[in-house]
């Protein structure tokens, strides 16, 4: 097969990857060039016979005259190459596609959701898990996912939170280079690396109302500060090597036809060489944007915006060369996108051997290894974060007694694999109850109440309105008949993900209710919650000793929960986002402006203030508590080094068990021509210290941490003064002050 692939190639096989790709291009027609931007979603069982009529066929007459550069969707070793084989045997040129899948959060080993895992604030387990849905998505067939999503967001209502680095764009770059590392690997022309796509470009996090798919309407500020910097990082320091543009439209154009985004920023700017791939049907739906009037015309704004391949809208396929002929799209625009496309294919070293990750004996071996399973379980101990712990309620004892375990979600299986698993399967999570029963048999259950009812897979309205009670008679009697409750309570995983926005973060249904009635019979509850966003949980947080965050945490959810609760392992994850007290303050986030009447100087109404409410979040970024207890110490601030603002503080564990603590570096400019939020996150480190041991944490403060983007996007650095703060949150730490001369 592989040599049916190479007769087909160019003459010159040797020389460059950018010499091939230019000779491979001069041999092509017009209407193999728009084939290779053009992406169809799979369309039939490819080792079973031809398809005879609608789409599918036409998708298959496209892939044998050339016409098709990509398929996403295709899984399977098997199925891969039978796709494979049609390109490569049957058409003119022997183009091999490239075959992608949204592999979010691994492919059947699942880690937990990206938010989680950023709650982890640990880089290299964050690779590492990446690495491992990598080998397991190549195993297939896949060679790209549509990852990592490195969307800042601060709106908890939006369900693609779940998705993604949280609010900082700080933690956000770190984090994005870190999955783009995991993907790619060291050499992407292996066979178990894949190629990664940062998403969306751009603003789609901050969708209005946090509702998916909407307006989006920042100022320049934002767009240069916050939203542009975990792309560009992304691009400079990992070598991303596709990126997906956003649905949303910007400055009242859609992404997909922005040439300021896509030619201006993302290529010309910052000289990023891979291609842009639509997002589904972005680029029809510039017609209901009232941005094009037909498809041929939606057609000419995205090619001539720079973006590279359709996924799903038919334009390029349909309209693009008429487009070429009629002058209205260059022909050099199309040999720049074609040139982009061909490049990762051969980076990928599909044209050396366009079935190299086609090996179903590999396949069989990869998928729910023994390995990944370590890998993941490591994660998601790893994301979990301890919000609140009253009287030291946690870790159970081995000797725990008469323990009650309530809530549908502890005895779920599905639920916690969490939202976008498209290649996972059913019922293969470790619940709750499977993990409880690996510690002791201490444990009764009862369920409480349900969390939704009903298939909720593709249901986008879900059921925010289970009233069945049925189960709380029972719950409440094992609570009363009990010395501790677990309460295992939050969203199912279908509840975030892509198109649920929520304008009720609270607990769905009746969880909030059955949590008030066991807490007025046992008051020694620890609440374990499984969600993928930020919950506003006032209630919770004033009376219930312990709140366990969890998120959804895959495929060894029950095992690392388990191992949190009895003490094996000790919660050192920090939250990524800030946690509301109530959905009336979203969005809410660390890195705020001052306003011009920020307190409450005058004693009257008149300041920045709810009548209702605190300012002030549930639960702060960077918060989380740990079964032992650090203390601060000795900060120092050195500004005689040319190369830095030197920053240092002693950190002690006071406790008596060994934890992990992440000391963040939060900065302040306070007077600036564009005025700065009251604190930035500049540094953070992830350390382990046994009992009684201190470490001194260092951090340098250089000019890409002092400076910010101006309104024009001009990188400035500016004299004045700083605060500085050290510590365990981003509101608990030492402060301190330097000028910046």
């Amino acid at each position: 097969m592989m040599n049916a692939c190479v007769s087909k190639q160019p003459e010159n096989e040797t020389g460059s990857i950018d010499q091939q790709v230019d000779a491979l291009l001069s041999k092509m027609t017009i209407e193999e060039k728009v084939g290779q931007m053009n992406q169809y979603n799979g369309f039939y069982d490819a080792t079973g016979p031809a398809p005879s009529e609608g789409g599918a066929k036409i998708k298959y007459e496209h892939l044998r005259k050339g016409m098709v550069g990509s398929f996403l969707n295709v899984r399977g070793a098997e199925q891969v190459r039978a796709l494979q084989k049609i390109a490569v045997e049957e058409t003119r040129l022997g183009i091999p596609l490239i075959f992608g899948l949204d592999v979010i959060h691994g492919h059947k080993t699942l880690a937990p959701i990206p938010l989680g895992e950023a709650a982890s604030w640990d880089l290299e387990a964050i690779r590492q898990s990446a690495r491992m849905a990598a080998v397991e998505a190549s195993a297939i067939g896949i060679n790209w996912t549509f990852a990592p999503m490195v969307d800042i967001s601060r709106d908890a209502r939006w369900g693609r939170v779940m998705e993604g680095a949280g609010e900082d764009p700080y933690l956000g770059a770190k984090i994005g280079v870190a999955r783009v590392k995991g993907f790619q690997g060291d050499d992407l022309a292996a066979n178990n690396t894949i190629a990664a796509c940062a998403k969306h470009f751009a603003g789609y996090g901050f969708a209005e109302a946090g509702r998916d798919y909407n307006t989006v309407d920042v100022g320049t500020s934002t767009l240069y500060n916050i939203i542009f910097p975990p792309f560009k990082a992304a691009i400079q320091e990992a070598d991303v090597k596709t990126v997906m543009n956003a649905f949303n439209i910007l400055n009242g154009v859609p992404a997909t036809g922005s040439t300021f985004l896509q030619r201006d920023i993302l290529k010309d700017e910052w000289g990023f060489e891979g291609f842009v791939l639509s997002d589904w049907g972005s680029v029809m739906e510039m017609i209901p944007h009232g941005f094009a009037a037909d498809l041929n015309e939606a057609a000419m704004h995205a090619a001539n915006a720079g973006s590279d391949m359709d996924m799903e809208s038919h334009a390029y396929v349909n309209h693009l060369v008429d487009l070429v002929k009629e002058g209205k799209v260059s022909e050099d625009k199309i040999d720049d996108a074609v040139r982009r496309i061909l490049k990762v294919k051969y980076e990928l070293g599909l044209f050396d051997d366009p079935y190299r990750y086609c090996d179903e004996a590999r396949e069989k071996e990869m998928l729910y290894h023994e390995d990944h399973q370590k890998t993941v379980l490591d994660m998601a101990r790893k994301s979990i974060v301890l919000l609140k712990n009253e009287g030291a309620i946690l870790p159970f004892a081995k000797a725990q007694k008469k323990i009650a375990v309530i809530g549908a979600l502890a005895d779920d299986k599905t639920s916690p694999l969490g939202s976008w698993r498209i290649g996972s399967d059913d019922g293969t999570a470790f619940s709750v109850l499977e993990g409880l029963k690996e510690k002791t048999s201490n444990f009764t259950y009862a369920k409480g109440a349900d969390v939704v009812t009903g298939d909720v897979n593709f249901v986008l309205e879900l059921n925010e309105n289970t009233t069945d009670k049925s189960g709380f008679n029972e719950a409440i009697r094992l609570a009363k008949a009990s010395e501790v409750v677990v309460m295992v309570l939050g969203e199912h995983g279908f509840h975030s993900g892509e198109a649920r926005s929520r304008t009720n973060i609270g607990l769905p249904g009746v969880q909030q209710e059955l949590l008030e009635e066991v807490y007025k019979v046992n008051k020694n509850v620890v609440l374990v919650l499984m969600n993928g966003r930020p919950l506003a949980l006032p209630w919770a947080a004033d009376n219930i000793p312990a709140i366990v965050e969890t998120w959804q945490l895959g495929s060894q959810t029950g095992n690392a929960i388990a191992d949190v609760l009895f003490g094996e392992y000790n919660p050192s994850g920090k939250l990524p986002m800030s946690f509301p007290r109530s959905v009336g303050q979203c969005p809410i986030y660390y890195n705020k402006y001052s306003t011009g009447r920020p307190v409450n100087v005058e004693g009257n109404v008149f300041w920045s203030h709810y009548i209702d409410e605190s300012n002030d979040p549930l639960f702060a970024f960077g918060h989380g508590l740990s079964y032992t207890d650090f203390e601060y110490a000795d900060l120092k601030i050195d500004d005689s080094d040319p190369s830095g603002i030197k920053v240092s503080v002693v950190v002690k564990n006071n406790g008596k068990v060994a934890g992990e603590e992440v000391t963040q570096l939060y900065i302040h400019d306070k007077v600036a021509s564009v005025a700065r939020p009251i604190k930035e996150l500049k540094g953070f480190e992830k350390f382990m210290l046994e009992p009684g041991s201190s470490k001194t944490v260092s951090f340098t403060l250089s000019n890409a941490e002092l400076g910010f983007y101006d309104n024009q996007g001009e990188f400035i650095v500016e004299p004045g003064m700083f605060d500085v703060m050290v510590g365990t949150s981003s509101i608990k730490g030492l402060t301190g002050s330097f000028e910046l001369k």
